[in-house]
């Protein structure tokens, strides 16, 4: 088997942990095992830690326009869209993501209307996964509805698009700490892998056929009047 070329790809990981830098964040420890592989197949990997931005709140593209003092999602959403592949990092809380990642789905949400060059939703053609750590029970959970966010925004899910680690039920060490030995976690460590590749396989896919035809999917087009093979059925 000839081995796949990933180079000229790029990918970002928008960390949600609650916690700011430089204070140590074991969603980043896991992170570096899924960064680290793409880096050595050659691929542009971006960090951003959200918590460490002035991002407000809300469903509008920049919220300064709807009153904020301040807001720089904006700008990451550039470096967010520059990229093929999206991979979100969160930790557990009560069974659920980070309210930090609440706040990023919903901003992803806001740019959502816009569009690419051919006239499709604008996150068409990339790629998204999700990573998952924490000391309690939730991360398929969690997997689910940051997934789920992601391919109804527009991005494409590959197989087994998820990974993560979870520590003994309670207060616990956590996934950087020694005596976790997450080092050492086969089934932690073959589905970070196989999530890694399995979302670099599809990006260049997606790459080398400049993502989707545009045919049935095109929302200027559908403006226009454009139905392709839709109509309203016959009630008889």
């Amino acid at each position: 088997m000839q081995k796949p070329d990933f180079s000229g790809l790029r990918a970002v990981f928008v960390n949600c942990t609650l916690k700011k830098s430089p204070e140590k964040s074991h969603t980043r420890g896991l992170i570096d095992l899924s960064a680290g592989i793409m880096e050595r197949e050659g691929v542009e990997v971006d960090h951003i830690r959200l918590v460490d931005h002035r991002v407000a709140f809300g469903v509008q593209p920049d919220m300064t326009e709807q009153g904020w003092d301040e807001d720089e999602w904006p700008q990451l959403f550039e470096r967010i869209i520059s990229a093929n592949i999206l991979i979100i990092g969160t930790p557990i809380w009560l069974g659920e993501k980070s309210s930090v990642a609440s706040l990023l789905i919903e901003r992803l949400y806001s740019m959502s209307a816009k569009q690419n060059d051919k006239g499709q939703y604008i996150y068409y053609g990339r790629a998204g996964g999700c990573i998952v750590t924490g000391n309690e029970d939730g991360v398929k959970h969690v997997a689910m509805g940051t997934l789920y966010a992601l391919q109804h925004l527009g991005y494409s899910i590959p197989p087994q698009a998820d990974s993560g680690w979870i520590g003994e039920v309670g207060p616990g060490p956590s996934y950087l700490d020694d005596e976790s030995n997450a080092a050492e976690n086969d089934f932690t460590n073959k589905n970070t892998t196989f999530m890694t590749y399995n979302l670099l396989h599809l990006a260049k896919m997606l790459d080398d056929t400049n993502g989707y035809p545009a045919y049935g999917n095109a929302v200027t087009k559908w403006k226009d009047g454009e139905k392709w093979a839709f109509q309203n059925p016959e009630y008889r």
